[in-house]
């Protein structure tokens, strides 16, 4: 005889079924203990009167369940994640499955079948405890900014960077690839990103010197009582955007942990399409991938409000985001910016620039752009460095040479008088 198996609920069954049997309790008493129905109990004692105790277990216990999937169908599907999506996670195998292969079935359920058959196996997560931080509550409100350097190509190309930002609101990301993290990089992908949603009221990055610098200030700096800027940071100083620098990697967890989710997702959607370039990798972001990842990731704000400005008509993005020093104009009216020589015009000659010091902007196209007091000057390039004027020599009295005077000198004078 074999073993009987009840759980809890039917041990509850059994103790008051025997009671009624025994007749120290009526069905009605029993119904209303076991939260049934009289006609339900009466049924249940008729059952234990016929077949004993293992009346009252499940009927379909150690039967297959009737919405179970075929055997066929599930070899199947294992077939496929073998061969095709072997390193994926249940989640997004299930995806996949769905979109690419038409096959549907569920996350649990494809994740008991891995599990089963010793493709997956569950992982633990653990870590040091840390303090949650409540999302902002406006869209707009914080945007976290970082690269990740990673092997995005799995070989198919070098190790590339991906920029992210992410709202903190919201989840929204906008991302772009770039062959290393630099100035020039976060600039153009924060002018995507203001070009789309427009300018947000604060960034969250890292301690880079993109972002952050060490040297020291300047005299204009000292003298105004300012800090000393990067090129990124004095660009979001014009524009009206505060930059938080964040103390630790998670401080600004959300846009980490999305360079997790992408490094995963992002990483096999790639290799699927068989992507190996820069180009082609930024072209399947912005057309595909980045409203997919925002539709399914994206959460609502707790208020409807944004808070992302527009860009004022006066301030060109273009030139705000750029390389940007002064120079002082030399005697010659040449200015030198990186081994390049630069002529001012002579149009600008009532500005009397000889010694003053003008702004020059190198854009992201490579153009230059000088100005002085916001107005743009007029310059050419020379084709090397402009050759200075020899200083003329003048004679050093107690030199040993015989001075000789001219003879228009005074002293030459009261000789021819006499």
């Amino acid at each position: 005889m074999g073993k009987l198996e009840l759980s809890k609920k039917e041990r509850e069954r059994l103790r008051i079924v025997k009671e009624i049997g025994a007749g120290r309790m009526t069905i009605g008493k029993g119904a209303e203990s076991l939260g049934m129905s009289y006609r339900q109990l009466h049924r249940v004692v008729t059952r234990f009167k016929e077949t004993g105790a293992a009346g009252l277990g499940h009927r379909l216990r150690g039967r297959r369940s009737n919405r179970a999937e075929s055997k066929q169908r599930r070899k199947r599907i294992l077939k496929l994640y073998e061969t095709k999506y072997e390193d994926f996670g249940p989640t997004l195998a299930a995806e996949f499955l769905e979109r690419e292969e038409g096959e549907e079935v569920g996350v649990e359920t494809l994740r008991r079948w891995l599990i089963g058959a010793g493709l997956w196996s569950p992982r633990c997560r653990g870590g040091r405890h840390r303090a949650w931080r409540e999302r902002r509550a406006h869209w707009g409100e914080l945007v976290q900014m970082d690269g990740s350097k990673h092997d995005w190509f799995e070989g198919r190309r070098g190790y590339a960077t991906l920029m992210v930002m992410i709202d903190d609101a919201t989840n929204r990301t906008h991302a772009k690839f770039f062959e290393s993290e630099t100035t020039w990089a976060a600039m153009e992908v924060f002018e995507e990103y203001v070009n789309r949603y427009g300018m947000p009221v604060a960034l969250y990055v890292d301690r880079s010197t993109i972002y952050e610098t060490t040297r020291d200030c300047t005299v204009d700096e000292a003298l105004a009582d300012a800090s000393p800027l990067t090129q990124f940071g004095r660009a979001m100083k014009e524009l009206g955007v505060e930059i938080i620098l964040a103390r630790s990697p998670q401080a600004k967890g959300r846009v980490e942990r999305r360079h997790g989710v992408l490094q995963d997702r992002l990483v096999k959607s790639m290799r699927l399409k068989g992507i190996k370039d820069l180009e082609a990798a930024n072209e399947y972001l912005a057309e595909e991938f980045l409203e997919d990842l925002n539709e399914r990731f994206g959460v609502s704000p707790r208020s409807p409000t944004d808070l992302h400005r527009r860009v004022p008509r006066k301030v060109n993005l273009k030139h705000v985001l750029s390389l940007q020093e002064d120079r002082v104009v030399q005697n010659d009216w040449t200015v030198s910016w990186r081994n390049r020589w630069l002529q001012l015009s002579e149009k600008h000659h009532s500005l009397r620039l000889a010694r003053k010091k003008i702004r020059v902007s190198e854009l992201r196209s490579g153009a230059l752009r000088l100005t002085y007091q916001g107005r743009d000057l007029e310059w050419r390039e020379l084709p090397g460095k402009p050759a200075r004027e020899a200083p003329k020599k003048q004679i050093k009295r107690g030199s040993g040479l015989a001075y000789k005077p001219p003879a228009k000198h005074p002293w030459r004078r009261r000789f021819q008088r006499d």
